[in-house]
């Protein structure tokens, strides 16, 4: 078979066959252009939408992630963008904890695709745990996640063959070896999973195919409006060290370009992905004041919504309005909480949207000093209304 007429058009259908195997059956629409051109530079400052959705972390569970975008509309029956100019931020950890990983990263690509085209954005964010697996730290991955990247692996390797039969294909077009680097055996891990591990350090090594392709379009902090996106919160000294500075090394990293990446950033207690200052369930004052200042140190900045520490009592705020934190333990592994979805409106107002029937509506009076369960003012204006998962 000679290829060397038509040799896009085969890799392309190679891709489509392999990607639809792998995703569970999703077909990526045509990259718009607004998202091919993100290609170049990691956009770090958005403006106010007239909506605007935070979605805390998933950990590997697809369907609670649909639930969670079904809430605010922004995806319908067919699981298809429905948010029209809507603005959405996943703050990370889509990784570890279940076995939805591939699935998960496949969905957002296809939403962000669609809410391109529709004059929507969908952002998605690194989280400590998409770190850790570039790192190769496998601590927190589930059974179902190893045999869910053992298969990716082998329809990788059987989209490749494909490539091959083909003369003229470019080379470019066909890896030499999917495991080169990889070790063949790995102490500690047993041999039933063995496939599994090394696939998935093949994909998600710096530079990996998975790893490059999806998760170097993750920002590591952004800014939408007045709200500032972390999924473990800033500093002072990470502000002064720069916001693109932070997303575009990240990214480097990712994708293989620098071999290392400032500690400041990924790795240690007190760095963007794993802080906890902000989260914790009691804050303290002193805490309160630095995340102030933070705040004064970033133009037109609010508020800081991050993820990373679960809350038991569902998304809440505080230091004052100050500090919001979604991860409500969603994911069937990792809580198996109801879903909430926080929504900001043009005016900076903030809603809770919950699954949870206890609090089916729940507002944030921003300016109310108390924290915790006190800062959930049911708004007595308008009737209540009901929003199902």
């Amino acid at each position: 078979m000679d290829c060397a007429t038509v040799p896009s058009l085969i890799s392309d259908f190679v891709n489509t066959f392999v990607d639809f195997s792998v995703s569970g059956g999703i077909f990526l629409p045509p990259e718009p252009k607004s998202v091919k051109n993100s290609t170049d530079s990691l956009r770090t400052v958005f403006p106010q939408p007239a909506r605007l959705i935070a979605v805390g972390d998933i950990h590997g569970d697809l369907p609670k992630a649909k639930s969670a975008l079904r809430l605010a509309g922004l995806i319908g029956p067919d699981d298809r963008w429905s948010g029209e100019s809507a603005t959405v931020v996943q703050v990370g950890d889509i990784f570890d904890r279940g076995g939805d990983e591939i699935k998960l990263l496949y969905f957002f690509e296809r939403l962000k695709r669609e809410a391109a085209k529709a004059g929507g954005t969908v952002i998605t964010m690194n989280g400590n745990h998409e770190i850790m697996n570039v790192d190769a730290d496998f601590r927190f991955v589930a059974r179902l996640g190893v045999k869910e990247f053992e298969d990716w692996g082998f329809w990788q390797c059987v989209g490749n063959g494909m490539k091959r039969m083909c003369l003229g294909i470019d080379s470019d077009l066909v890896f030499k070896d999917l495991f080169d680097g990889v070790p063949d055996e790995i102490p500690g891990i047993p041999p039933q999973f063995l496939n599994g591990i090394r696939a998935r350090i093949a994909a998600l090594r710096p530079n990996g195919l998975i790893s490059n392709r999806f998760l170097s379009k993750n920002q590591t902090v952004v800014v939408v409006g007045d709200s500032v996106f972390a999924h473990g919160g800033l500093l002072e000294k990470h502000v002064v060290y720069g916001l693109e500075r932070m997303n575009e090394e990240v990214r480097d990293w990712i994708r293989g370009l620098s071999e290392k990446v400032d500690s400041r950033l990924v790795r240690g207690a007190d760095s963007v992905v794993w802080l906890r200052s902000f989260s914790n369930k009691l804050v303290k004052d002193g805490d309160c004041s630095i995340l102030e200042h933070v705040l004064e140190t970033i133009p037109g900045a609010r508020r800081m919504i991050m993820g990373h520490t679960i809350q038991e009592d569902g998304i809440n705020v505080a230091c004052g309005g100050r500090a919001v934190r979604v991860d409500v333990g969603m994911s069937k592994l990792c809580g198996d909480r109801f879903p909430e979805v926080l929504e900001i409106d043009e005016n900076s107002e903030l809603k809770v949207l919950t699954s949870n029937p206890l609090y089916m509506k729940r507002h944030y009076e921003t300016s109310n000093k108390k924290d915790g369960l006190g800062s959930l003012i049911p708004d007595q204006r308008p009737r209540q209304v009901e929003v199902n998962a």
